[in-house]
């Protein structure tokens, strides 16, 4: 299989996509060195990254990560930096179950950034860095694409590109939630199959969520590069990510 949803932005410097469905360690190593990735960040949780582990290369199967990002290569004999920068997003900031309308779902993202601005910096920093970076949860949608906006914004990118990348994933869905059925079911095979229904809002990625998003974004926290130096980043890492655009 593959890393789905896949797509670059930020000239280039940044990937963004899923977890990796069944790729092995050859195949691993084959899909980073075709992709020239430097490193990877992992938006997942430690539940997500035990079913789907990512299998670098001479490495075994991951430890649970620590609380903070982890800052050196899990493999050392690879030269991709693994990185863990972890979000649950069944404990942040509301429930899933509560998003019935697209606007709570742009709700929901804002809620991340509001508790965790910290999160989104760390998951930035290696593009900031000048390395190019595979950024990914499990599908690739909401995570991802919160970060992906901004880092698109901090690179000078307009909202109406920020909202093209975003619901660029929607053409994306029927592959990746029967992919993720499939591969819930090998693990939990009573997983029901509505459990992955493309009619819940919260595996949809509508307009007008993305745009709830970005009208609160800039009301809240001005624009993305103020934004990132309260959250932690250099200003000469801000200034990397902008030239990176």
């Amino acid at each position: 299989m593959a890393v789905l949803n896949l797509r670059p932005l930020a000239g280039g410097r940044i990937l963004r996509g899923s977890q990796p469905f069944g790729l092995d360690a050859a195949a691993t190593s084959e899909f980073l060195a075709q992709h020239g990735i430097q490193a990877i960040m992992d938006l997942r949780s430690d539940l997500e990254r035990a079913l789907v582990p990512w299998l670098l290369p001479g490495s075994e199967a991951e430890p649970a990560s620590a609380a903070v990002p982890e800052k050196e290569p899990r493999n050392p004999g690879s030269a991709v930096e693994l990185i863990q920068n972890p979000l649950d997003p069944n404990a942040v900031a509301g429930s899933l179950q509560a998003v019935e309308k697209p606007e709570d779902l742009g709700e929901l993202y804002l809620g991340w950034i509001r508790i965790r601005p910290e999160w989104v910096a760390d998951a930035l920093r290696p593009v900031a860095q000048g390395k190019r970076t595979l950024i990914h949860c499990s599908l690739g949608k909401d995570r991802t694409g919160v970060v992906s906006a901004v880092a698109l914004l901090a690179a000078g990118e307009s909202d109406e590109a920020v909202v093209s990348d975003y619901t660029a994933t929607t053409r994306n869905l029927p592959h990746l939630l029967e992919t993720m059925a499939e591969t819930w079911r090998l693990v939990v095979p009573s997983t029901p199959a509505q459990y992955f229904s493309p009619d819940l809002m919260i595996l949809q990625s509508p307009e007008a969520a993305i745009r709830h998003f970005l009208v609160g974004f800039a009301r809240e926290f001005g624009d993305a590069r103020s934004f990132l130096r309260g959250a932690g980043l250099t200003a000469v890492e801000v200034e990397g990510l902008r030239n990176g655009g």
